[in-house]
Parts: C-alpha cells; sequence; structure tokens
C-alpha cells in the first residue's frame, strides 16, 4: 500500500477528519483512486517555508522538483530534508533564482514562504507560469501589490490560497458554526483584537560583510538596500518596514481575517490609527512598539491593539479577538476559544486540535525553530481546501482577494498612523477618497530594475 493512502487513512480518524469533510468536503476519499500526485515548487526555503511544504506532503500525494533560495546553506538543508520526507526519496532540483525555477520546470503548484517584500512579484509570475499558488500572508506591503496579485489570479484562472489558516483551525471553524452562525452572540457590535507578545526584534549589530553564501543583492530585490548586519532570517527583517508592515502586518492580518470570516465583513468603510516607537527605542527596528486601529463598519467598530512590552491584557489570551455580542462574548485564539453568555446560559470552551499521535513526525521535525505544534492540524486542513479548491476550479476558504482585503486593510492602518488622517479605501476606483496624497503613498517605489506590478497590465 502507497504512504498516500496511509496518510489518507490516518488522517480519516479523528475530529480533524470530520472537519475536513464538513468544511471542505471529500476531497480524495476513494481510496482505490487517490489524486494525482502533484508536481510542487517552493520559493523560500526558511521556517515556514519547510513547514507549509512538510504539512502538505503529509496529506497529498506530491512530488517536491524543486526548491529556491538565496541561502545556499538553507537551501542545501532544505533539500536533504525534503529527500527524506517525500515518497520518491529524490532530492529536488536546487536554484538561486526563482525566475529560472519557473523556466526549467512545469509545476502544478508553487508554495511561496519568502519575506513579505517579494510576495506580489513572485505569486504574479508564478500564475503566469501556469501554477496554482500557496503564498504566505501578509500577501503584500502596498495596497498596489495586492491588487495586482488579484488581477493576476483572476486573469490566468489560478487558485491563490493565503495562508491565513485561522480559517482552517478546528476549534474556530466550530466557534464559527456554533457559536457565531449559531446565533449565541446575538447582535454584535463591538469586536477587539490583540497582540501583547514581546515579538519585536530589537538591537544594534554592526554592519558586516555579506556571508558568500547568502545572495544579499537577491534577498533584497525590490526593496531598499539596507546595509548588511546578519543574516535576515526568521524575525530580524520583520522588525523593519522595508521588508513588511509591523506587527500589525504581521499579527492583526491573521486576527482581523479570522473576524471578517466569522462575521462576513468585507472592506472596512474607514480605518485610522495612532502609535509609534513608545518604550523600545534603543535598537534599530523601525516598526511600533505600540499601536492602536480602529476599522469601521456600519453599527460595528473592530479595534486592534499591539504592544511588545509589558503584561498582555488577558495572559489566557495574550494574542486574541474578542466578538461582543448583546447575548455574550467570545474570546478566540489560535489556542482556544470561551464563549461567556449575557446572565443565565452555559459557557462554552474549546481547545486546540493536536494531532502528534497521527503526525508523529511533527514532534520530531528537524527545523530551526520548531513548527507551531498548534497550526501544524490547521495547516494540513488549508492545504486540503486548496487542492479541492483546484480540483474544482473554485475559490479557496482564504481566496487571494480576501487575503488582499485583510492585508490591505493593516496596511492603510499604517498609512494612518503615519499621516494622521484616516483612510477611506475605495477598492474599485483604486484610491483613498479625497486624499491624494494618501493615494500615492497606495504603490511605494521599487529599487531598480525592479518594476511595480500594476493591476491593469498583469
Amino acid at each position: 500500500m502507497d504512504i498516500f493512502n496511509i496518510n489518507r487513512r490516518r488522517f480519516i480518524q479523528g475530529t480533524t477528519a470530520s472537519l475536513a469533510l464538513s468544511a471542505f468536503g471529500a476531497r480524495g476519499m476513494d481510496l482505490m483512486n487517490p489524486p494525482k500526485a502533484y508536481r510542487v515548487g517552493l520559493i523560500g526555503t526558511g521556517w515556514y517555508g519547510k513547514s507549509d511544504l512538510f504539512r502538505l506532503i503529509q496529506v497529498a500525494p506530491v512530488e517536491v522538483v524543486a526548491l529556491c533560495d538565496v541561502d545556499k546553506n538553507m537551501l542545501a538543508g532544505a533539500a536533504k530534508l525534503v529527500s527524506q520526507r517525500q515518497k520518491s526519496g529524490k532530492t529536488p532540483k536546487l536554484y538561486g533564482d526563482y525566475k529560472k525555477m519557473l523556466a526549467e520546470n512545469q509545476m502544478d503548484i508553487v508554495l511561496i514562504g519568502t519575506p513579505d517584500h517579494w510576495h506580489a512579484l513572485q505569486m504574479i509570475d508564478c500564475v503566469k507560469a501556469g501554477s496554482h499558488v500557496y503564498v504566505q500572508k501578509p500577501i503584500s506591503v502596498d495596497v498596489m501589490e495586492g491588487e495586482a496579485m488579484v488581477a493576476a489570479a483572476r486573469k490566468y484562472n489560478k487558485v491563490v490560497q493565503v495562508g491565513t489558516q485561522r480559517k482552517s483551525t478546528p476549534h474556530l471553524i466550530r466557534a464559527k458554526k456554533e457559536i457565531v452562525d449559531a446565533g449565541l452572540l446575538g447582535k454584535i457590535s463591538h469586536v477587539e483584537m490583540s497582540c501583547d507578545l514581546h515579538m519585536r526584534n530589537n538591537g544594534n549589530p554592526p554592519v558586516q560583510a555579506v556571508p558568500d553564501f547568502l545572495d544579499y543583492e537577491m534577498w533584497t530585490g525590490p526593496a531598499p538596500l539596507r546595509p548588511y548586519d546578519g543574516l535576515p532570517h526568521v524575525r530580524w527583517w520583520r522588525t523593519f518596514m522595508e521588508y513588511g508592515n509591523g506587527i500589525t502586518g504581521d499579527m492583526c492580518v491573521h486576527m482581523f481575517d479570522t473576524v471578517r470570516w466569522m462575521m462576513n465583513l468585507g472592506w472596512p468603510k474607514r480605518i485610522s490609527s495612532h502609535g509609534g516607537i513608545y518604550v523600545q527605542k534603543e535598537g534599530k527596528s523601525n516598526i511600533s512598539d505600540t499601536q492602536s486601529a480602529l476599522f469601521e463598519y456600519d453599527d460595528l467598530n473592530c479595534v486592534w491593539h499591539h504592544k511588545t512590552w509589558g503584561t498582555a491584557n488577558n495572559p489566557d489570551y495574550p494574542w486574541s479577538f474578542t466578538l461582543y455580542g448583546e447575548k455574550g462574548t467570545l474570546w478566540g485564539s489560535t489556542m482556544q476559544c470561551d464563549f461567556i453568555p449575557d446572565g443565565k446560559g452555559e459557557k462554552i470552551h474549546l481547545d486546540v486540535v493536536y494531532e502528534k499521535e497521527k503526525y508523529p513526525e511533527d514532534v520530531t521535525e528537524d527545523t530551526n525553530p520548531k513548527i507551531e505544534l498548534n497550526a501544524a492540524p490547521a495547516t494540513r486542513l488549508h492545504m486540503l481546501n486548496f487542492l479541492d479548491a483546484i480540483d474544482k476550479n473554485s475559490r479557496p476558504v482564504a481566496d487571494i482577494e480576501q487575503g488582499h482585503i485583510s492585508t490591505a486593510s493593516c496596511i492603510l492602518a499604517n498609512m494612518a498612523m503615519k499621516t494622521g488622517r484616516p483612510m477611506v479605501y475605495d477598492p474599485v476606483k483604486r484610491e483613498v477618497v479625497g486624499d491624494k496624497e494618501a493615494t500615492k503613498m497606495l504603490a511605494r517605489d521599487y529599487r531598480s530594475p525592479y518594476t511595480h506590478p500594476d493591476p491593469k497590465k498583469v
């Protein structure tokens, strides 16, 4: 019996299987005729790129044909791990330039795990090359990149799933169905989202020579070229606005996307934000350590705040969302949910689902840092939903358009903080209403020779 059938049989046991069937359909459940093996490539072989790829390998028959990374050491390490994990035992072809990888290989699926400033160009080039794409969040660093990504996915008729896997998190799926959709909260007119994790990397490493195993020019790509002061991997690059959108872009995007999904919300009517570097002034980091944002809808305010210092507002929910309804309150995070009724009624507690027994390799996986065990079942379900959408030529649960709305809203919050003015974005005209200066900020300048994608010309 092949490994796909073993993995599938393992998968259809327990809670996660029932959620997969109810939420995403029964893709591939005919064990006598499993789906075809997809040819897969990965751009960005760091922590989460490998984690996404290995979750895909666990739930579907794939052949990883190519890997791309600008760090030769990281690339070689990933190649060894992939050869050990995929059924064929083959080592993928290795590349330092993703465009060469796309030109030399026909791939059904490409996973993108690079830093945020590369997502737009790579996703657009992948769909042009004929591949479906799984791209990590946030999808872009500016709003027009996101508009171009949506336009490209539609023009080339490719499925693009965004790595906002909260929509595939088992206990959050239950919370949406059994609490929100069931009406236990009543009318919801206030939402709070927060992150109090101390995750802002900050320091003053010296400028140094670029190591010969790293192509720093290619790593930087269309972003401004900062003086090299050490390997940017994992969290160092995230501490600079040159490459991403700060804590709001990194962490609010997950919670805001989850809230929008649970409540069926589209674009906010207006976005405002205030914050800055209030406490951690000693290092090079230029992202805010303290920020609040307001996303306004009709009869509803969604409020975000983060701080990377001090204690959490609720130690049980240091990164979370809270839905306040007339009948009760729902706290939610990646780890748990708690429904508290207003007055009489039954409290409901939901815990994260782990699958360490079904997938022991989750525990022994040799990556640095280790995988997020709580996110592994969610990512597996997210991958199954992605494949189901490919099979049916339909929109996945975290379609690129939804990823764009969540990402762009966070970017607009940063713009509001920078300008001191609220942002009202018109997605049809692609402009900030009544604000020419802010409209110019919707597309950042690219470093030569890179060209910013145009949603009208992708």
